[in-house]
């Protein structure tokens, strides 16, 4: 069954968007391509739990069109999974299980411990 999108995209979103892309570098976190539309590689933002009105990092993600398409309809962030998590995607999840139990969900901090434990 298709995801969908459980909320409404909050006022100011394109300077929420451009701010995410600049935290990726402009750059797809999962496969690298930079955004260029001119080769029809733009790049977009993604929320992992299909809510636009969450906008914490951990939910926000720079992926360029084809990764977006690709893992729109797979990933779910609720969803269990048997094998480890992809190296672009563990900070994520890290960083939404933190915020989840209460903890700090230090962007910088929780990218680190995922590297060093990688």
């Amino acid at each position: 069954m298709p995801r969908k999108s459980k909320a409404e995209y909050p006022p100011g979103w394109p300077e929420i968007a451009r701010r995410v892309k600049q935290r990726a570098a402009w750059a797809c976190v999962r496969c690298g391509h930079p955004h260029a539309p001119e080769v029809g590689r733009c790049l977009t933002v993604h929320h992992l739990d299909m809510d636009p009105s969450n906008n914490r990092w951990w939910n926000t993600v720079a992926l360029c069109q084809a990764c977006h398409l690709s893992i729109q309809g797979r990933v779910d962030m609720d969803q269990e999974y048997l094998f480890s998590h992809s190296e672009w995607f563990r900070p994520y999840v890290a960083g939404r299980d933190a915020f989840r139990a209460g903890e700090i969900d230090d962007e910088d901090l929780i990218r680190d411990l995922c590297a060093e434990g990688a």
